[in-house]
């Protein structure tokens, strides 16, 4: 089986993402932490979908769809680091994976728009 270089990045970010998730709710922030475990655990899970899509359309849709979760993340991500609700997070990190993941899903989606003739 051929190895889905996007498949294991966003499953690794995920389980980052709950790791830091827990750290967050350890500090007493409750809201937003539940945004990014949300957001942050979401963008495998539609890539996962779109593995499996019945389409090229429904590829499209879902990686769309996992590109969109991973710019949300991206932003709590930030908003996290730049509010200094709790200071001292390893954020870094999480914030040039979110970057590279986005570039990433960015460009699938628009090869497979591209060869799907939706360019």
């Amino acid at each position: 089986m051929r190895k889905n270089i996007i498949q294991d990045k966003t499953y690794q970010f995920a389980l980052d993402v709950v790791q830091l998730y827990i750290q967050i709710r350890a500090r007493k922030e409750f809201v937003l932490s539940r945004q990014l475990l949300r957001s942050g655990t979401s963008i495998g899970a539609n890539v996962e979908e779109a593995v499996a899509a019945q389409s090229k359309k429904d590829f499209i849709s879902k990686m769309s769809i996992a590109s969109k979760e991973a710019r949300e993340t991206h932003y709590w991500l930030r908003l996290f680091r730049d509010s200094q609700l709790c200071p001292n997070l390893p954020l870094s990190g999480l914030i040039a994976d979110s970057q590279e993941i986005i570039k990433i899903l960015t460009s699938i989606v628009k090869t497979a728009q591209k060869n799907n003739g939706e360019f």
